[in-house]
Formats: structure tokens, C-alpha cells, sequence
């Protein structure tokens, strides 16, 4: 799914099929906005002049993960805010939160995907749509003492968006990127990492100048015996 206002992926099939001279070919055109399904945010997304996609430093992409789970207190409230209150619960339990760690939310409303209505809160598209985005957050008071108490490398949620559906300012996003901290967005599978102890690879489509791209992010969780 895409946020409302993007272009949507289309895939053109250009051929798909055995050739004249005995082989099977196959290849594809395809079209989308930089942002829409799994993708990141880059810094320049929502702050002038910090990183485009193709700037960003492996060193914010690949590293040590932590999961922050609130998927308890978010699963009954689409508009949920994840606030500080969440991140000194963890820490409480776990210690400080890592310098250099990515930070993954797990607000448990990936389980909505693809359905429209649930997940985005609407299935209208449009910037008519943007009013009846319904999703939970990052709260701009959590994203605040983040960057100025924490060192973290990046943050990822799985929702639509790191601000949640009814944002006007986008204030997380503001918060987070102009500190050169790119944003994941709807990701998933939170459910099954822990909460610490856990390597993240985030790789996103290389693209010059661009202000978001597709991600594949994948999670290496050590199994124990």
C-alpha cells in the first residue's frame, strides 16, 4: 500500500515466455513513488539539505537492534502515540537503550495489512484522504528526547508513517531527519524478535537525490538452546 497521495506501483510486463530461439525469457518495467509499501525516509524528506537516500551511511542501516513493544496499549487506539513513558519502560527492563542502536516500534498494526480501511483508516485516495488517516505514532515529545538523550542511528515502525494518521505538521519526521536519522515504515514481523539482542539490515533502493526508496530490511535474531 501506498500513502494516499502517491502513485501506486504498476508493473509492465515487457516479455514473459519461450523465445524463437529456444530459451525462456522474462523482463519487466515498473513504475512507483519512492514511497510505499516497506520503504525508508530519507533525511531530505522532511528536512533541507540533510541526506538523500544515496548518502545515507551504511553504519545507520546495519547494526544492533531493540524492539519497543506497545502493541498492548495501541491495539485498541489507531491514533496512539508512542510516548517517553514507552522508551523508560524498556529501559527499565533493559537497560539504557544502546548508542548507535536502531530502533524498531512494534505497535502490532501490521496485522491489518492490506486491509485499507484498517490499516491506512481509509481506502479513499487523495489529499481529500489525508483527514481520515487513522494510525498510531511516534509522539514528537518521545521523537524530542530521543535525539537529545539517546544516540540512535535510525527508527523504523509498522505503520504508514513514523507521525501518526491525524498529523498536520509531521513533527516526528521534522524531529528525526533533520538529526540525519532516517525513519522505516511499514515494516513487519515485529512480533517475533525480541527485545534486544537482534542485528537489523536495512537496504534501501540506491537512488540519487531521493527522498525516500523500497526497503528490504531484514532481521538476524541469534536462536537460543
Amino acid at each position: 500500500m501506498y500513502w494516499v497521495t502517491a502513485k501506486e506501483f504498476k508493473l509492465d510486463i515487457v516479455a514473459k515466455g519461450d523465445t524463437d530461439k529456444g530459451f525462456f525469457y522474462a523482463a519487466n518495467n515498473f513504475e512507483t513513488a519512492e514511497h510505499g509499501g516497506t520503504h525508508i525516509d530519507a533525511p531530505i524528506h522532511f528536512s533541507k539539505g540533510k541526506q538523500s537516500v544515496e548518502e545515507i551511511p551504511l553504519e545507520k542501516l546495519i547494526g544492533h537492534g531493540i524492539k519497543i513493544d506497545v502493541s498492548a496499549n495501541a491495539s485498541n487506539n489507531p491514533d496512539y502515540l508512542v510516548s517517553i513513558e514507552d522508551f523508560s519502560n524498556w529501559e527499565k527492563e533493559n537497560g539504557l537503550i544502546p548508542e548507535g542502536a536502531i530502533v524498531l516500534l512494534d505497535t502490532g498494526h501490521s496485522k491489518h495489512y492490506p486491509d485499507k480501511i484498517k490499516y491506512l483508516g481509509t481506502d479513499k485516495r487523495g489529499s481529500e484522504a489525508i483527514k481520515l488517516l487513522h494510525f498510531p505514532g511516534l509522539s514528537p515529545e518521545a521523537a524530542t528526547w530521543l535525539v537529545e538523550n539517546r544516540t540512535i542511528n535510525a527508527i523504523g515502525i509498522d505503520t504508514p508513517s513514523i507521525d501518526f494518521g491525524q498529523s498536520e505538521y509531521f513533527k516526528s519526521h521534522v524531529i528525526l531527519l533533520s538529526e540525519n536519522i532516517p525513519a522505516f515504515e511499514n515494516i513487519t514481523n515485529l512480533d517475533q524478535l525480541p527485545q534486544k539482542d537482534f542485528e537489523i539490515i536495512a537496504l534501501p533502493m540506491k537512488i540519487k537525490d531521493g527522498s525516500g526508496a523500497p526497503l528490504r530490511i531484514i532481521a538476524k535474531v541469534e536462536e537460543t538452546i
